[in-house]
């Protein structure tokens, strides 16, 4: 996979926050998928030697029948420090390495990590969609910003995430009886899409089974 020319990697926040401000506007909260939707993909990180240094891994996987078809691992010395609202400038280096490597192309993209529901709009998945230009998908295991109005129990359900008065995201559950995820659109996909699309990618575990996949890689488990 090429991947475009990017904008040079912060050493401060200050720098990171402007870069946020700056590719916010290009985010695209609608639909603008290429169909059919043959192939879904994974990113995740671990990370080694104290933290030092990264371990990404992207799982690209056919759809809708979710069998994996390519995978790849990057590695990357850790060049921005772990802190909330910043995890893009920590991760999508050496995560843009793991997709340069891969050679089908995904139709979307479901990253461990918010979307549109981040204080400036531009969690991860935003980022790595703007960047990539391919349709991303914020899903996220805890809490950023936001409440919600508690959610039956049952699989499939959803609240609306609100974040000032705006709708950023969805509380979803994916599996009956158990915690749900954070659901929040990346880039060129709208919630309702988002939504159907992760309950698609996750038929067993509360995982999306891009996201388990992915994780497995990255953690070497």
């Amino acid at each position: 996979m090429q991947i475009p020319q990017i904008h040079p990697w912060p050493s401060t926040v200050e720098e990171a926050i402007e870069i946020q401000e700056t590719l916010r506007n290009q985010v695209i909260t609608t639909d603008q998928l290429n169909t059919p939707i043959q192939y879904v993909a994974g990113v995740d990180m671990g990370f080694l030697e104290d933290g030092t240094m990264c371990r990404a891994a992207v799982a690209v996987l056919s759809f809708p029948d979710l069998k994996v078809v390519e995978t790849s691992l990057a590695y990357r010395p850790t060049s921005f420090p772990y802190i909330p609202g910043f995890l893009s400038f920590r991760e999508i280096p050496a995560i843009l390495d793991a997709l340069e490597k891969i050679k089908n192309i995904p139709n979307i993209i479901l990253c461990d990590g918010q979307g549109i529901a981040h204080p400036r709009r531009f969690g991860i998945a935003c980022h790595l969609g703007v960047l990539v230009d391919i349709p991303t998908i914020g899903v996220a295991k805890s809490l950023l910003i936001g409440k919600y109005e508690e959610l039956p129990a049952v699989r499939g359900s959803w609240q609306p995430l609100i974040h000032t008065n705006e709708t950023v995201g969805a509380v979803l559950r994916t599996r009956t009886g158990v915690k749900p995820l954070y659901i929040s659109t990346g880039h060129r996909i709208s919630l309702p899409t988002a939504i159907d699309y992760v309950l698609r990618c996750t038929p067993k575990y509360r995982l999306p089974e891009t996201t388990r996949i992915a994780d497995k890689l990255a953690s070497n488990r």
